[in-house]
Protein backbone atom coordinates (compact mmCIF):
# COMPACT_ATOMS: atom_id res chain seq x y z
CA UNK A 1 0.00 0.00 0.00
CA UNK A 2 1.09 3.59 -0.65
CA UNK A 3 1.50 5.93 2.31
CA UNK A 4 -1.87 6.28 4.01
CA UNK A 5 -3.64 9.64 3.87
CA UNK A 6 -6.52 10.08 6.31
CA UNK A 7 -9.31 12.39 5.06
CA UNK A 8 -11.55 11.86 8.10
CA UNK A 9 -13.73 14.78 9.20
CA UNK A 10 -12.89 14.05 12.83
CA UNK A 11 -11.25 12.72 14.82
CA UNK A 12 -8.86 13.81 12.14
CA UNK A 13 -5.29 13.59 10.97
CA UNK A 14 -2.60 14.97 13.29
CA UNK A 15 0.86 16.17 12.22
CA UNK A 16 3.28 13.26 12.02
CA UNK A 17 5.89 15.27 13.92
CA UNK A 18 3.41 15.73 16.79
CA UNK A 19 2.63 12.02 16.96
CA UNK A 20 6.32 11.15 16.91
CA UNK A 21 7.10 13.55 19.74
CA UNK A 22 4.16 12.24 21.78
CA UNK A 23 5.48 8.70 21.19
CA UNK A 24 8.98 9.67 22.33
CA UNK A 25 7.64 11.38 25.46
CA UNK A 26 4.98 8.78 26.27
CA UNK A 27 6.74 7.09 29.19
CA UNK A 28 8.90 9.93 30.45
CA UNK A 29 7.92 13.54 29.84
CA UNK A 30 10.98 15.82 30.06
CA UNK A 31 12.74 13.62 32.62
CA UNK A 32 9.79 13.57 35.00
CA UNK A 33 9.63 9.77 34.96
CA UNK A 34 5.93 9.98 34.17
CA UNK A 35 3.66 10.08 31.18
CA UNK A 36 1.58 13.25 30.87
CA UNK A 37 -1.44 10.94 31.27
CA UNK A 38 -0.26 10.13 34.80
CA UNK A 39 0.44 13.65 36.02
CA UNK A 40 -1.61 15.54 38.55
CA UNK A 41 -3.46 18.30 36.76
CA UNK A 42 -2.51 20.59 39.64
CA UNK A 43 1.15 19.64 39.64
CA UNK A 44 3.95 21.95 38.56
CA UNK A 45 4.78 19.90 35.45
CA UNK A 46 1.28 19.94 33.99
CA UNK A 47 0.67 23.59 34.91
CA UNK A 48 3.79 24.43 32.88
CA UNK A 49 2.28 22.62 29.87
CA UNK A 50 -0.92 24.67 30.17
CA UNK A 51 0.90 27.98 30.57
CA UNK A 52 3.09 27.33 27.54
CA UNK A 53 0.03 26.34 25.49
CA UNK A 54 -1.72 29.60 26.42
CA UNK A 55 1.39 31.59 25.54
CA UNK A 56 1.65 29.95 22.11
CA UNK A 57 -2.07 30.37 21.43
CA UNK A 58 -1.91 34.08 22.25
CA UNK A 59 1.13 34.39 20.01
CA UNK A 60 -0.66 32.70 17.11
CA UNK A 61 -3.93 34.64 17.27
CA UNK A 62 -3.12 37.70 19.41
CA UNK A 63 -5.68 37.19 22.17
CA UNK A 64 -6.20 40.45 24.13
CA UNK A 65 -5.83 40.50 27.91
CA UNK A 66 -9.59 41.02 28.42
CA UNK A 67 -10.32 37.57 26.98
CA UNK A 68 -10.16 34.34 28.95
CA UNK A 69 -8.96 30.99 27.58
CA UNK A 70 -10.76 27.90 28.83
CA UNK A 71 -10.05 24.19 28.32
CA UNK A 72 -13.32 22.33 28.79
CA UNK A 73 -14.94 18.99 28.04
CA UNK A 74 -18.15 17.87 26.38
CA UNK A 75 -17.07 18.87 22.89
CA UNK A 76 -18.55 21.76 20.92
CA UNK A 77 -22.00 20.27 21.48
CA UNK A 78 -21.81 21.20 25.16
CA UNK A 79 -21.43 24.81 24.08
CA UNK A 80 -24.78 24.72 22.31
CA UNK A 81 -26.25 24.90 25.83
CA UNK A 82 -23.51 26.78 27.68
CA UNK A 83 -23.64 29.76 25.32
CA UNK A 84 -27.29 30.69 25.96
CA UNK A 85 -27.06 29.70 29.63
CA UNK A 86 -24.27 32.23 30.13
CA UNK A 87 -24.76 34.92 27.50
CA UNK A 88 -28.47 35.74 27.70
CA UNK A 89 -27.72 38.06 30.64
CA UNK A 90 -31.33 38.92 31.32
CA UNK A 91 -32.45 38.92 27.71
CA UNK A 92 -34.80 36.33 26.23
CA UNK A 93 -33.85 36.33 22.55
CA UNK A 94 -30.82 35.33 20.47
CA UNK A 95 -30.06 35.47 16.74
CA UNK A 96 -28.72 32.43 14.88
CA UNK A 97 -27.53 32.04 11.29
CA UNK A 98 -28.57 28.67 9.90
CA UNK A 99 -26.01 27.32 7.43
CA UNK A 100 -26.09 23.55 7.97
CA UNK A 101 -26.50 20.68 10.37
CA UNK A 102 -24.21 21.97 13.13
CA UNK A 103 -25.83 25.38 13.29
CA UNK A 104 -29.18 23.59 13.25
CA UNK A 105 -28.15 21.54 16.30
CA UNK A 106 -27.06 24.73 18.06
CA UNK A 107 -30.42 26.32 17.27
CA UNK A 108 -32.35 23.33 18.58
CA UNK A 109 -30.48 23.38 21.88
CA UNK A 110 -30.73 27.15 22.31
CA UNK A 111 -34.52 26.93 22.05
CA UNK A 112 -34.49 25.20 25.44
CA UNK A 113 -33.33 28.45 27.04
CA UNK A 114 -34.55 31.35 24.91
CA UNK A 115 -36.49 32.49 21.90
CA UNK A 116 -34.39 31.92 18.78
CA UNK A 117 -34.61 34.23 15.81
CA UNK A 118 -33.20 32.55 12.71
CA UNK A 119 -31.87 35.76 11.22
CA UNK A 120 -30.79 34.09 7.97
CA UNK A 121 -30.85 30.60 6.52
CA UNK A 122 -29.58 28.78 3.46
CA UNK A 123 -31.99 25.89 3.94
CA UNK A 124 -33.78 26.96 0.76
CA UNK A 125 -30.81 25.55 -1.19
CA UNK A 126 -29.95 22.59 1.06
CA UNK A 127 -27.44 24.77 2.92
CA UNK A 128 -25.05 25.03 0.00
CA UNK A 129 -24.19 28.71 0.53
CA UNK A 130 -23.64 31.33 3.25
CA UNK A 131 -26.33 34.05 3.34
CA UNK A 132 -24.72 37.45 2.72
CA UNK A 133 -25.00 39.83 5.64
CA UNK A 134 -27.35 42.15 3.79
CA UNK A 135 -29.87 39.29 3.89
CA UNK A 136 -29.75 38.97 7.68
CA UNK A 137 -32.79 40.04 9.70
CA UNK A 138 -31.22 40.66 13.10
CA UNK A 139 -33.26 41.37 16.22
CA UNK A 140 -32.95 44.67 18.00
CA UNK A 141 -32.91 42.96 21.40
CA UNK A 142 -30.77 39.86 20.76
CA UNK A 143 -28.41 38.78 23.52
CA UNK A 144 -25.92 37.52 20.92
CA UNK A 145 -25.55 36.50 17.28
CA UNK A 146 -24.35 32.93 16.65
CA UNK A 147 -22.62 31.63 13.53
CA UNK A 148 -20.94 28.35 12.58
CA UNK A 149 -17.86 29.44 10.66
CA UNK A 150 -17.44 26.11 8.87
CA UNK A 151 -20.06 23.42 8.37
CA UNK A 152 -18.15 20.13 8.44
CA UNK A 153 -20.95 18.11 6.84
CA UNK A 154 -22.17 20.49 4.14
CA UNK A 155 -18.80 22.02 3.29
CA UNK A 156 -19.70 25.73 3.49
CA UNK A 157 -17.44 28.24 5.21
CA UNK A 158 -17.49 31.90 6.20
CA UNK A 159 -14.66 33.58 4.32
CA UNK A 160 -15.58 36.88 5.96
CA UNK A 161 -16.31 38.11 9.46
CA UNK A 162 -19.74 39.59 10.15
CA UNK A 163 -19.73 43.23 11.23
CA UNK A 164 -22.29 43.95 13.94
CA UNK A 165 -23.54 47.47 14.51
CA UNK A 166 -22.64 47.51 18.20
CA UNK A 167 -20.34 44.66 19.09
CA UNK A 168 -20.27 45.52 22.80
CA UNK A 169 -24.06 45.36 22.96
CA UNK A 170 -24.61 42.30 20.77
CA UNK A 171 -21.60 39.99 20.85
CA UNK A 172 -20.80 37.70 17.95
CA UNK A 173 -20.48 34.03 18.98
CA UNK A 174 -18.75 31.55 16.68
CA UNK A 175 -18.49 27.79 16.57
CA UNK A 176 -15.06 27.43 14.93
CA UNK A 177 -14.68 23.72 15.54
CA UNK A 178 -13.63 22.73 12.05
CA UNK A 179 -11.62 25.73 10.84
CA UNK A 180 -10.02 27.04 14.04
CA UNK A 181 -6.38 28.04 13.44
CA UNK A 182 -6.65 27.35 9.70
CA UNK A 183 -6.27 31.06 8.92
CA UNK A 184 -5.63 34.36 10.72
CA UNK A 185 -8.63 36.11 12.28
CA UNK A 186 -9.36 39.01 14.61
CA UNK A 187 -10.39 37.73 18.03
CA UNK A 188 -11.78 41.15 18.99
CA UNK A 189 -14.57 40.79 16.44
CA UNK A 190 -16.05 38.03 18.61
CA UNK A 191 -17.48 37.93 22.10
CA UNK A 192 -17.04 34.17 22.36
CA UNK A 193 -15.33 31.51 20.24
CA UNK A 194 -15.55 27.80 20.84
CA UNK A 195 -14.01 24.83 19.05
CA UNK A 196 -13.93 21.10 19.51
CA UNK A 197 -10.31 20.00 19.28
CA UNK A 198 -10.64 16.95 17.05
CA UNK A 199 -10.29 18.77 13.71
CA UNK A 200 -7.31 21.13 13.79
CA UNK A 201 -6.29 21.37 17.45
CA UNK A 202 -5.67 17.86 18.73
CA UNK A 203 -7.53 14.71 19.79
CA UNK A 204 -11.17 14.40 20.77
CA UNK A 205 -12.16 15.18 24.35
CA UNK A 206 -11.14 18.83 24.57
CA UNK A 207 -13.09 21.97 23.69
CA UNK A 208 -11.37 25.35 23.55
CA UNK A 209 -13.36 28.43 24.61
CA UNK A 210 -12.16 32.01 24.24
CA UNK A 211 -14.52 34.49 25.91
CA UNK A 212 -14.50 38.22 26.54
CA UNK A 213 -14.50 38.65 30.29
CA UNK A 214 -17.35 41.20 30.46
CA UNK A 215 -19.73 38.52 29.16
CA UNK A 216 -19.19 36.29 32.18
CA UNK A 217 -20.94 36.27 35.53
CA UNK A 218 -24.67 36.32 34.76
CA UNK A 219 -25.52 32.69 34.07
CA UNK A 220 -29.16 31.65 34.14
CA UNK A 221 -30.49 30.75 37.60
CA UNK A 222 -30.04 27.04 38.21
CA UNK A 223 -27.14 26.69 35.80
CA UNK A 224 -24.95 23.79 36.98
CA UNK A 225 -21.52 24.84 38.21
CA UNK A 226 -19.80 22.98 35.38
CA UNK A 227 -21.89 24.88 32.83
CA UNK A 228 -21.04 28.30 34.26
CA UNK A 229 -18.04 29.90 32.52
CA UNK A 230 -17.30 31.84 35.72
CA UNK A 231 -16.58 28.56 37.50
CA UNK A 232 -13.88 27.66 34.99
CA UNK A 233 -12.40 31.15 34.90
CA UNK A 234 -12.16 31.28 38.70
CA UNK A 235 -10.41 27.90 38.72
CA UNK A 236 -8.17 28.28 35.66
CA UNK A 237 -10.02 25.41 33.94
CA UNK A 238 -9.11 23.18 36.89
CA UNK A 239 -12.46 23.05 38.73
CA UNK A 240 -12.53 19.37 37.83
CA UNK A 241 -9.87 17.25 36.15
CA UNK A 242 -9.42 18.58 32.60
CA UNK A 243 -8.59 16.36 29.59
CA UNK A 244 -4.89 16.53 30.37
CA UNK A 245 -3.49 14.46 27.53
CA UNK A 246 -5.59 16.24 24.92
CA UNK A 247 -4.31 19.57 26.27
CA UNK A 248 -0.73 18.30 26.01
CA UNK A 249 -1.25 17.21 22.39
CA UNK A 250 -2.82 20.57 21.54
CA UNK A 251 0.32 22.21 22.91
CA UNK A 252 2.43 20.14 20.53
CA UNK A 253 0.13 21.02 17.62
CA UNK A 254 0.57 24.73 18.34
CA UNK A 255 4.37 24.30 18.35
CA UNK A 256 4.06 22.57 14.98
CA UNK A 257 1.90 25.42 13.65
CA UNK A 258 4.50 27.95 14.71
CA UNK A 259 7.17 25.89 12.95
CA UNK A 260 5.08 26.06 9.77
CA UNK A 261 5.24 29.84 9.90
CA UNK A 262 2.05 30.55 11.82
CA UNK A 263 -1.49 31.06 10.60
CA UNK A 264 -0.66 33.23 7.58
CA UNK A 265 1.58 30.48 6.23
CA UNK A 266 -0.82 27.62 7.01
CA UNK A 267 -3.63 29.56 5.32
CA UNK A 268 -1.66 29.68 2.07
CA UNK A 269 -1.09 25.94 2.26
CA UNK A 270 -4.79 25.37 2.91
CA UNK A 271 -5.73 27.57 -0.06
CA UNK A 272 -3.37 25.54 -2.24
CA UNK A 273 -4.79 22.20 -1.09
CA UNK A 274 -8.41 23.24 -1.56
CA UNK A 275 -7.71 24.72 -4.99
CA UNK A 276 -6.07 21.50 -6.19
CA UNK A 277 -9.20 19.49 -5.40
CA UNK A 278 -11.90 22.00 -6.35
CA UNK A 279 -10.18 22.92 -9.61
CA UNK A 280 -10.13 19.30 -10.70
CA UNK A 281 -13.74 18.68 -9.66
CA UNK A 282 -14.89 21.77 -11.56
CA UNK A 283 -13.18 20.67 -14.77
CA UNK A 284 -14.60 17.15 -14.51
CA UNK A 285 -17.96 15.88 -15.74
CA UNK A 286 -17.58 12.78 -13.55
CA UNK A 287 -17.52 14.59 -10.18
CA UNK A 288 -19.63 17.40 -8.79
CA UNK A 289 -19.47 19.72 -5.77
CA UNK A 290 -22.85 21.25 -4.86
CA UNK A 291 -21.52 24.17 -2.80
CA UNK A 292 -21.56 27.74 -4.14
CA UNK A 293 -17.97 28.48 -5.24
CA UNK A 294 -17.62 31.64 -3.12
CA UNK A 295 -18.62 29.76 0.04
CA UNK A 296 -16.74 26.51 -0.41
CA UNK A 297 -14.92 25.23 2.64
CA UNK A 298 -11.17 24.85 2.55
CA UNK A 299 -11.45 22.25 5.29
CA UNK A 300 -14.22 19.90 4.10
CA UNK A 301 -14.84 19.22 0.42
CA UNK A 302 -18.05 17.30 -0.34
CA UNK A 303 -18.45 15.82 -3.81
CA UNK A 304 -20.54 13.26 -5.63
CA UNK A 305 -19.88 10.86 -8.46
CA UNK A 306 -22.00 11.09 -11.59
CA UNK A 307 -23.22 7.54 -10.93
CA UNK A 308 -23.86 6.85 -7.22
CA UNK A 309 -23.75 3.12 -7.99
CA UNK A 310 -19.97 3.56 -8.22
CA UNK A 311 -19.59 4.96 -4.70
CA UNK A 312 -18.56 1.67 -3.08
CA UNK A 313 -16.06 0.89 -5.80
CA UNK A 314 -14.59 4.38 -5.43
CA UNK A 315 -14.17 3.99 -1.67
CA UNK A 316 -12.70 0.49 -1.92
CA UNK A 317 -10.20 1.41 -4.58
CA UNK A 318 -9.29 4.66 -2.84
CA UNK A 319 -8.54 2.71 0.36
CA UNK A 320 -6.42 0.25 -1.60
CA UNK A 321 -4.40 3.27 -2.75
CA UNK A 322 -3.91 4.57 0.78
CA UNK A 323 -6.70 7.18 0.66
CA UNK A 324 -9.10 6.53 3.53
CA UNK A 325 -12.15 8.04 5.30
CA UNK A 326 -13.59 9.59 2.13
CA UNK A 327 -17.19 8.50 2.64
CA UNK A 328 -19.59 11.41 2.97
CA UNK A 329 -21.67 11.95 6.07
CA UNK A 330 -24.53 9.47 6.33
CA UNK A 331 -27.09 12.28 6.10
CA UNK A 332 -25.92 13.53 2.70
CA UNK A 333 -24.06 10.60 1.12
CA UNK A 334 -21.45 10.98 -1.60
CA UNK A 335 -17.85 11.70 -0.68
CA UNK A 336 -16.09 14.15 1.60
CA UNK A 337 -12.40 14.95 1.75
CA UNK A 338 -11.33 16.82 4.88
CA UNK A 339 -8.20 18.90 4.32
CA UNK A 340 -7.31 20.09 7.80
CA UNK A 341 -4.00 21.75 8.62
CA UNK A 342 -2.18 18.45 9.13
CA UNK A 343 -3.15 17.03 5.73
CA UNK A 344 -0.05 17.44 3.55
CA UNK A 345 -0.28 18.81 0.02
CA UNK A 346 1.02 15.46 -1.20
CA UNK A 347 -2.11 13.77 0.14
CA UNK A 348 -4.35 16.00 -1.96
CA UNK A 349 -2.20 15.45 -5.03
CA UNK A 350 -2.51 11.70 -4.55
CA UNK A 351 -6.30 12.00 -4.15
CA UNK A 352 -6.68 14.02 -7.34
CA UNK A 353 -4.52 11.58 -9.28
CA UNK A 354 -6.63 8.67 -8.05
CA UNK A 355 -9.85 10.51 -8.93
CA UNK A 356 -8.55 11.07 -12.46
CA UNK A 357 -7.66 7.40 -12.88
CA UNK A 358 -10.99 6.26 -11.47
CA UNK A 359 -12.90 8.59 -13.80
CA UNK A 360 -10.92 7.41 -16.82
CA UNK A 361 -11.72 3.80 -15.93
CA UNK A 362 -15.46 4.23 -15.41
CA UNK A 363 -16.36 7.19 -17.60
Amino acid sequence: MNQLYNFSAGPAVLPKKVLQQARDEMLNWHGSGMSVMEMSHRGKAFISIVEELKHDLCELIDIPSNYKILFLQGGASSQFAMVPMNLLRGKTNADYIHTGQWSEKAIKEAKRYCSVNIAASSKDAQCTYIPSQNQWQLSSDAAFVHITTNETIGGVEFHWTPELASENETPLVADMSSNMLSRPFDVTKYGLIYAGAQKNLGPAGLVLVIIREDLVGSALPGTPSLFDYQTHIDNDSMYNTPPTYAIYIMGLVLKWLKDQGGLAAIEQTNIQKAALLYDYIDTSTFYHCPVAPQDRSRMNVPFTLRDPALDNAFLEQAAANGLVQLKGHRSVGGMRASLYNAMPVEGVIQLVEFMKEFANTYD
